[in-house]
């Protein structure tokens, strides 16, 4: 039986990086708010896991190229299935998280 294919790309903070750089994206960080403002990357909208799962119609926008994140890639990767639930078919994850990305030394706001 064939794997399932997921309905978002998984990224890795580089390409990440270029693609909120070039713009066009839009960034959303799901962490909590005690989680976010110790560092998020440049330009992230907080909606928390939770927010998105409760009213997905009210934080999700289809027709928009969103790039999810969190600490690791997995809370982003439940987000970006719901996107994908709700309509959205330009959906990107963030493999690594907030944490990857603040390895690789790139910028932080805080």
């Amino acid at each position: 039986m064939a794997e399932e294919e997921e309905p978002f790309q998984r990224i890795d903070v580089a390409t990440a990086k270029k693609m909120i750089e070039a713009g066009g994206y839009r960034l959303i960080d799901v962490r909590e708010p005690h989680e976010f403002v110790t560092g998020h990357a440049p330009g992230a909208e907080l909606i928390p896991l939770n927010d998105i799962l409760s009213k997905p119609s009210e934080h999700i926008r289809p027709a928009e190229k969103t790039i999810f994140i969190c600490q690791m890639g997995s809370r982003s990767s439940v987000a970006a299935e719901m996107a994908a639930a709700v309509g959205a078919n330009d959906i990107y994850n963030v493999e690594g998280g907030t944490a990857e990305w603040i390895k690789a030394g790139y910028p932080v706001d805080k």
